[in-house]
């Protein structure tokens, strides 16, 4: 019975000192407000790799159809066990506020982490982008229209920081909500059409201008950061030709682009984030955000 008491207890200290190191090898500040917009606070929680000094950053930007999701548990926090500090926004969804709200929300939290950069011991000389399903179009978006000023918005008080990216990682995304609905599956029609009619405040043929503004594929130029893109090849509700339409405007103007089939892969889960391919996005992070020049 002694024996047995003693290794309950030595059990349970090992798994506290398990927790306490796992705890201090990432330092989490949640709920940093980073803008406000009326009676809303937007924030966002940062995660710190502690061995890391001044790390780069990766802004995560959940999914949940434009009208739901939150930051919390971002799917790439992995990442920070190679070197990479993660920013996981939250921003106003559909039902609260239509596009471009949330490209707008966005861009001020990137330049809120700009403004604070010494604040939190992180890097943001250059900043990564990421995303899944309908947060990877918005990853997406912002990253094809750095400098744009029809998206740039006025949230947040730090304007005079910069909103730009250097680099896109996107997983299972949209990028053309104008062809998206002809793309799409039964299924897909079903969680597509009323997801863009809170977004767009009506459907992509009704609203063909602001359907364009919201489509990455219409802000490609040459100057946009490289692009790393997941997409699985038996996803029922987001087409796959999205990526392809992407990584075409990308070749078009010979810019850096690599697209990702994930075999078997549905809408999500862990087939997309897996050690090996979180190594991949850690070696495409590193010669975009480490490497001189850009």
């Amino acid at each position: 019975m002694k024996f047995s008491k003693l290794f309950l207890l030595l059990a349970a200290c090992a798994s506290f000192l398990a927790e306490t190191y796992a705890a201090e090898e990432v330092r989490i500040t949640r709920d940093i407000e980073y803008a406000r917009v009326g009676d809303t606070s937007l924030k966002l929680d940062l995660h710190v790799p502690v061995g890391a000094k001044s790390p780069p950053v990766v802004v995560w930007v959940h999914g949940g159809a434009w009208r739901s999701g939150s930051k919390n548990n971002p799917s790439v926090l992995s990442l920070t066990e190679h070197g990479f500090a993660i920013a996981s926004v939250d921003y106003r969804l559909s039902p609260v506020a239509p596009f471009p709200a949330q490209i707008h929300d966005i861009k001020a939290a990137i330049r809120y982490l700009r403004a604070t950069a010494k604040q939190y011991a992180i890097n943001t000389d250059k900043i990564a982008i990421s995303g899944g399903s309908a947060g990877a179009h918005l990853a997406a978006l912002v990253g094809v229209t750095n400098g744009l000023k029809a998206l740039e918005g006025d949230v947040g008080p730090h304007r005079d920081q910069s909103s730009n990216v250097q680099a896109i990682v996107a997983f299972y995304g949209a990028s053309n909500l104008t062809t998206i609905l002809a793309q799409s599956t039964p299924h897909g029609l079903d969680v597509r059409k009323p997801a863009l009619e809170l977004l767009l405040g009506g459907q992509p043929d009704s609203k063909p201008d602001l359907a364009r503004l919201a489509s990455p594929v219409f802000h490609v130029d040459k100057n946009d950061p490289p692009l790393l893109w997941f997409h699985g090849d038996q996803d029922p509700q987001m087409p796959i030709n999205q990526g392809h339409e992407l990584m075409g405007a990308y070749k078009k103007q010979g810019l850096n682009a690599t697209f990702e089939t994930v075999y078997g892969g549905a809408h999500g889960g862990k087939l997309f984030f897996t050690p090996e391919q979180m190594k991949q996005v850690g070696e495409f992070l590193d010669r975009n955000l480490r490497a001189a020049g850009r």
